[in-house]
């Protein structure tokens, strides 16, 4: 795959915000049911093992479905998705978090999350 631009990932961002919607509330689910099974003879609304093996497999497709744009997802709680770019020369990911209404952020490829810096 190859790099974005700024406005290649905002765009990309936008088209991924149904899947990432999905996935937070599937998340949620996961949690929830797999707390239930957990417990001997606890229940969930949401059902039993089967619901959960359900959530789980839509959860490796909606991931996979963001991999194969050629972001990259980096968490799932929080929700963090890299776009990979080229900034002045430099190997950064532009960087999206959970809760972050568009792209403002990048890193250095090589320092990670920690080094994240303001777009200009």
């Amino acid at each position: 795959m190859g790099l974005f631009t700024l406005d290649e990932a905002r765009s990309e961002l936008t088209r991924l915000r149904p899947v990432l919607d999905e996935i937070v509330t599937l998340r949620a689910d996961m949690v929830e049911l797999s707390a239930a099974l957990a417990v001997p003879g606890e229940r969930s609304p949401l059902g039993g093992l089967p619901e959960r093996k359900a959530v789980e497999a839509r959860l490796n497709e909606l991931m996979t479905e963001i991999q194969e744009t050629g972001a990259e997802l980096k968490g799932v709680a929080p929700l963090l998705v890299d776009f990979p770019a080229d900034l002045d020369g430099l190997a950064v990911y532009l960087c999206w978090l959970e809760g972050e209404t568009d792209i403002n952020w990048y890193h250095r490829k090589d320092l990670g999350f920690g080094a994240r810096r303001r777009l200009s």
